[in-house]
C-alpha cells in the first residue's frame, strides 16, 4: 500500500467543522457511557487469599 501524495500544483486544506448542538450531546453521552462502563472494571479490588489453619487429622 503506497502513500498518496499530493499533485505540485495542488494543495489539500481540511478544515475542521463547528459541531452541532446535537452532535456535541452524542459525544457527551457516549464518553459518559464509556467511562461508567470500564469503571465498573476497575471498581472491584483484590483481595489476596489466606489460608486458614486446619487441624492436624489424628490417626
Amino acid at each position: 500500500m503506497g502513500l498518496i501524495r499530493e499533485p505540485l500544483d495542488v494543495d489539500f486544506v481540511v478544515d475542521p467543522r463547528p459541531l452541532t448542538e446535537k452532535e456535541k450531546q452524542q459525544i457527551s453521552e457516549y464518553i459518559r457511557a464509556y467511562k461508567a462502563l470500564h469503571a465498573k472494571k476497575h471498581a472491584s479490588k483484590r483481595t489476596l487469599l489466606t489460608s486458614t489453619p486446619r487441624e492436624k487429622a489424628t490417626a
